[in-house]
């Protein structure tokens, strides 16, 4: 193999000997690169940069703009930590449980939505967004703790998973999570299926004249993106040791539209590029913002000046910088068109 398709195997055991590594950064972290403070923080950028690229698999891979997608990272969130701390499940039955609950949910949602396009299609996925902020808010069934969220009972998690000396351990988590969704979306986008889906984002109405369901393709994408939202869902609520309202908000939504168009749509690891600097810049921003001087004291205010300087002189996004294809897989129908295969 060439040192061009290792690399990223590479990265990732660099990565993953962090919490090995007591070196420092000054200026970059506020402490060793292996204390609890950083590798947390390192744990929420990977994990914002995998929903980032699943949301890609939505937006940038289908072409569709759902405004709706952080619901089902809250379903995944406050379903494994309702079966944890209310039903008394372990980890290991209450997740994917929680994953599964999300997956239904994006296949009814996206099944109401997805008869409708455009900004049509937008205002629905927005409309189920703003049903799922309300019930969590308003505490219905006393299961989501309102607007003050639901602590997890940690007796539910492996004794390795609890505790700020294990939080390498959850760390490792986060990272496990990016890269299966890398993989995922890799798969998807170098099959056949993933090139009805960019046929779909170019021209819907080519790929109905081919003979294929646009309907179905894209409901194969929204559910996927949905599964892997509600994963990190439960990831989330794992490295935070509970859940909030703050996981269904369409703000949420929003920020994983800016991860995308800030490391780039539809380009091989733009979104997961682009989720680990926005969730990076977040956390650092506010904690210098308080010695900054004027409107710089506002983070927000410097995060969105750096976001149109970024799409201004990055109109490809970060990864556009960096062109990557995805491998195409061989097969003896290569040459065929989709309808063929």
């Amino acid at each position: 193999m060439s040192v061009k398709r290792l690399w990223p195997l590479g990265l990732v055991v660099l990565l993953a000997v962090l919490p090995y590594c007591g070196f420092s950064l000054p200026g970059i972290f506020d402490g060793p690169v292996n204390s609890p403070g950083t590798l947390q923080l390192l744990a929420l950028c990977l994990l914002f940069g995998g929903l980032a690229a699943g949301y890609d698999l939505l937006y940038g891979r289908t072409g569709l703009l759902s405004f709706g997608h952080a619901l089902f990272v809250g379903v995944g969130a406050y379903g494994a930590n309702v079966l944890i701390t209310k039903a008394g499940l372990p980890l290991w039955l209450a997740a994917p449980a929680a994953i599964l609950l999300g997956t239904t949910v994006a296949a009814a949602i996206g099944a109401v939505s997805l008869r409708v396009t455009g900004i049509a299609f937008s205002m629905v996925t927005l409309a189920f967004a703003q049903v799922g902020a309300i019930l969590a808010a308003r505490d219905i069934g006393g299961l989501t703790g309102g607007d003050e969220g639901l602590a997890l009972d940690v007796s539910g998690l492996p004794g390795g998973l609890v505790g700020v000396v294990n939080t390498y351990k959850i760390y490792w988590i986060a990272l496990a999570y990016a890269v299966i969704v890398m993989l995922i979306v890799q798969r998807v986008v170098s099959s056949p299926t993933g090139r009805v889906l960019a046929g779909l984002r170019d021209d819907e109405r080519r790929v109905g004249v081919l003979g294929l369901p646009p309907y179905a393709f894209k409901l194969v994408s929204f559910v996927l993106a949905g599964a892997l939202a509600a994963a990190g869902g439960v990831v989330h609520m794992i490295l935070v040791q509970g859940t909030d309202p703050t996981v269904t908000s369409t703000e949420l939504t929003l920020s994983f539209l800016v991860m995308v168009v800030l490391g780039g749509p539809a380009t091989k690891y733009g979104p997961l590029l682009g989720g680990i600097v926005y969730t990076y810049l977040d956390y650092r921003l506010t904690h210098v913002a308080g010695s900054l001087p004027g409107p710089l004291k506002q983070p927000l205010f410097v995060l969105g000046v750096i976001f149109i300087l970024a799409v201004y002189f990055f109109p490809k996004g970060v990864g556009g910088l960096f062109p990557v294809k995805w491998p195409a897989r061989r097969s003896q129908h290569a040459a065929e068109p989709v309808h063929g295969e």
